[in-house]
């Protein structure tokens, strides 16, 4: 049954990867919708999938390999497009010709970060979901990780109601390489680690310094950014030879880097009139137990922080026991013993579960998602600034709408396939 007979959501997931996979194992926590179809270019993925979701119990969906296809079931009422950040606005246009023809009838559509590889293609893929008439929602899952969410809740009740807002948020994630080739190759993914990741950061550093309740964009006016790009490690001979033998020569990193770190300083105006700042911290060359996300918030008389690896659990196996490679105790796992933590759920530690939870009941309120696109193109402008910051080895004035107009067109050098470390 549909939604509108039911009030359940049918969920279509386009993509089959790594994400995918992650907002499977979060409907677990969602009461109200069921995963109805999945979508992918590779068979065997897809099917792998659809066998989750059912072992999951979160739905037995059917299996296309056209997303025009998908979208016209009568089961699906509202998609999560996860698909690789080169097929993604053409993803999205596919989804909309059919809703805008009257051949799809959709509630709402999700979309996963980054919005888009450049500010124009990301307006793009806005422009597209707000003509097709859709509710729309920007898949930025740290802004509803629990221990960020349940942590900035306190922050603002407490310290900021008592002795004014925050001033300072500190935001990381780092690991040791993404999944796929294509992450690490500049013109598919749209840049390195800076636009792979940073968008995390960027993002949970304007929630953390807004308000609860508060849309980011009418608390924070952004002033400028300041970023540094480098290539610390993957670009290294050795290093450049084993992504080579990983992924094939489509990933060539001696000829054609993308910088594996980044960090970002965006300094915003707040709806107090003060000026505060957002650091972001990114990187493909940390070497941990695993994938490590950090946060810090700092205000006039009180701080947070949240830790991803400081978990509930953790696990010691001595030298005797010889592990089997894997990442079943942490994401982007380094190692298989000694003293390792791990996360019980990551879906639900890393905010995938109330991500996914938030959007179902949005769609099926007929509201607006607190995080929707618009949200995701500011993201993108703040990253691209970021890029051109980087690469120029300057301060970006956000104040300046001759910048500004640069921004819209503006390509980085490592998605162009030209950038080159130290210069």
């Amino acid at each position: 049954m549909t939604a509108q007979a039911s009030d359940r959501l049918g969920v279509g997931i386009v993509g089959s990867g790594f994400i995918a996979d992650f907002h499977t194992r979060a409907f677990r926590g969602v009461r109200d919708a069921d995963v109805t179809a999945v979508c992918g270019r590779t068979e065997s993925a897809v099917r792998a999938v659809c066998d989750l979701a059912r072992e999951q119990r979160v739905g037995d969906p059917a299996a296309y390999a056209d997303v025009r296809d998908m979208v016209r079931d009568p089961a699906v009422d509202a998609v999560w497009v996860t698909t690789p950040n080169h097929v993604r606005a053409e993803t999205v246009r596919a989804i909309t010709e059919e809703v805008s023809s009257g051949r799809a009838s959709l509630r709402g559509i999700a979309i996963e970060k980054p919005l888009g590889r450049t500010v124009a293609e990301a307006a793009e893929v806005k422009r597209m979901v707000d003509e097709a008439g859709l509710l729309h929602g920007y898949l930025e899952n740290q802004v509803f990780a629990p221990g960020v969410t349940r942590a900035h809740d306190l922050v603002w009740s407490r310290g900021a109601r008592e002795a004014g807002s925050p001033y300072l948020a500190r935001c990381a994630e780092e690991h040791n390489g993404p999944h796929k080739g294509w992450f690490w190759q500049g013109d598919k993914q749209g840049g390195g680690v800076l636009n792979d990741m940073m968008c995390h950061s960027v993002e949970a550093g304007r929630f953390l310094l807004t308000p609860p309740g508060v849309p980011a964009s009418e608390w924070l006016t952004p002033v400028s950014v300041d970023a540094t790009i480098a290539a610390l490690k993957w670009s290294r001979p050795a290093y450049a030879e084993e992504l080579m033998r990983r992924y094939g020569p489509e990933v060539d990193y001696r000829n054609r880097p993308a910088e594996d770190y980044a960090r970002s300083t965006i300094v915003f105006r707040n709806g107090d009139g003060d000026e505060v700042v957002a650091e972001g911290t990114t990187s493909w060359s940390y070497v941990g137990a695993g994938l490590r996300l950090s946060f810090e918030l700092l205000g006039p008389e009180y701080a947070m922080q949240v830790n991803s690896l400081d978990t509930e659990a953790k696990v010691f196996l001595s030298r005797e026991v010889a592990g089997q490679a894997g990442e079943d105790l942490v994401e982007k796992q380094n190692a298989e013993g000694g003293l390792m933590p791990v996360l019980p759920d990551e879906a639900g530690a890393y905010g995938y579960t109330e991500e996914d939870r938030h959007m179902v009941t949005r769609f099926l309120d007929d509201r607006r998602p607190d995080e929707g696109l618009d949200d995701g193109l500011q993201v993108t402008r703040l990253l691209m600034a970021a890029y051109l910051s980087g690469q120029e080895g300057r301060r970006i004035d956000l104040t300046d709408t001759a910048q500004q107009a640069e921004l819209d067109s503006f390509v980085p050098r490592v998605a162009q396939g030209t950038w080159k470390p130290g210069h």
